[in-house]
C-alpha cells in the first residue's frame, strides 16, 4: 500500500500497497473466545458468581477508525491519492453505505466517526493511531491493518510475526489506558496472492504494478518460475500468521470482535478493484468491506 492502501482497475500511474486487507485486531475491547456474552464464574461453591461478562453492543453510537490506505480509500477516487470519504469504515459515500453510515444514519456519521487511518501505516505505527482514536471517546474502534507488514520490497524485509504482535498489543493496551469500554472491530488481513491473482490479469494494472506496489507479491506478476512462487508462498503465510495473532489478541479482550478471516476469503474480482491500480479496493471494494464490518458488528455473536 503507498503510504495508504489497497486495490483499483488500471488506467495509469502507480500507487502503494494494503491489499484489502484488511486485519484482525487485538485486545481493543474485549472479546473472548465465546464472544464475550456469557459470563463465566470463577468463585468457588457457595460464592457469589462473577460479575458478568459485558454484553457486545450491535449499536455502538460513534465510531473511530484506524489503519492503512485501504481503510484511507487510497486511489478509489484517483490516482494516488486518499478518497476517506468512500472508506467502508467511516466513508459518506452514498453508494458505499460505509459501517459509520449503516450503524449511525447519514446525518451523525458525519459528526460522531473519525479516521485515523494513516496511508503506508505498518502495525509499528498503530500504537500512535490507537492514543488518537482513544482521545475521541468512540464505543467501536475498527481496525483493518497488516497488509503493508507484509507488502515489502522482498520477503526479508516484512515484519516479523513476534513483533507484529508484539505492536498489535501494545495498541490495545494503549487504547484500553484511555478508553477501557470501547469495543473492537478487527478485520483480517486480505489475501495479498488472490489480488495478484486476479489483478494479473489486466495488462495495464500490471504496468503500474511495475512501479513498485507490493513487490514481495506483484513483482515479476508473471514469472512462474519455483523462485517466484516460493516468494509468493511466503508473504502468503505471513499474512496467515498476521491474521492468526489478531484473532488470538482479540480473543483475549473482553470487549474485541475479529472478523474470523472473512475479509482474507472474500474473493475480490475486477469490479471491486481500484481501476487505478488493480490491487486496493475501489469504491464497489469498499462497500464489500462495509457489507462484511457490518454483519460481523451486528452478530449475534462473533464469526465462527
Amino acid at each position: 500500500m503507498p503510504e495508504r492502501s489497497p486495490r483499483r482497475r488500471a488506467r495509469g500511474a502507480a500507487a502503494t500497497l494494503t491489499a484489502v486487507a484488511l486485519a484482525g485486531a487485538a485486545a481493543l475491547t474485549g472479546c473472548t473466545s465465546d464472544g464475550g456474552t456469557t459470563a463465566r464464574s470463577t468463585a468457588g461453591a457457595g460464592s457469589p458468581s462473577a460479575s458478568p461478562t459485558p454484553a457486545w453492543d450491535a449499536s455502538p453510537a460513534s465510531i473511530a477508525a484506524v489503519g492503512d490506505s485501504i481503510t484511507r480509500g487510497f486511489d478509489a477516487c484517483s490516482v494516488l491519492a486518499d478518497c476517506p470519504e468512500v472508506s467502508w469504515a467511516t466513508g459518506t459515500d452514498g453508494g458505499v453505505r460505509s459501517l459509520a453510515v449503516r450503524l449511525l444514519g447519514a446525518s451523525k456519521a458525519a459528526s460522531h466517526s473519525w479516521n485515523h487511518a494513516v496511508s503506508g501505516a505498518r502495525m509499528a505505527q498503530l500504537p500512535e493511531q490507537m492514543a488518537l482514536a482513544a482521545k475521541d471517546r468512540p464505543e467501536l474502534v475498527t481496525v483493518m491493518i497488516g497488509a503493508n507488514d507484509a507488502c515489502r520490497d522482498s520477503v526479508a524485509l516484512m515484519t516479523p510475526v513476534a513483533d507484529f504482535r508484539a505492536s498489535f498489543e501494545a495498541s490495545m493496551r494503549q487504547l484500553r489506558a484511555s478508553a477501557p469500554k470501547a469495543q473492537v472491530y478487527v478485520s483480517s488481513v486480505p489475501d495479498l496472492k488472490r489480488l495478484w491473482s486476479t489483478g494479473r490479469e489486466n495488462p495495464l494494472g500490471k504496468q503500474i504494478w511495475k512501479l513498485g506496489i507490493c513487490r514481495s507479491m506483484l513483482g515479476d506478476a508473471d514469472d512462474m518460475g519455483s523462485a517466484a512462487v516460493a516468494r509468493r508462498d511466503a508473504v502468503l503465510e505471513r499474512v496467515v500468521a498476521y491474521n492468526g495473532v489478531l484473532g488470538d489478541v482479540c480473543a483475549r479482550d473482553e470487549r474485541c470482535r475479529y472478523d474470523g478471516g472473512a475479509v482474507f476469503d472474500y474473493r475480490f474480482t475486477g469490479e471491486q478493484l481500484s481501476e487505478w491500480d488493480w490491487f486496493h479496493p475501489g469504491r464497489n471494494g469498499q462497500a464489500r468491506l462495509a457489507e462484511i464490518a457490518y454483519r460481523a458488528v451486528t452478530a449475534a455473536g462473533p464469526p465462527a
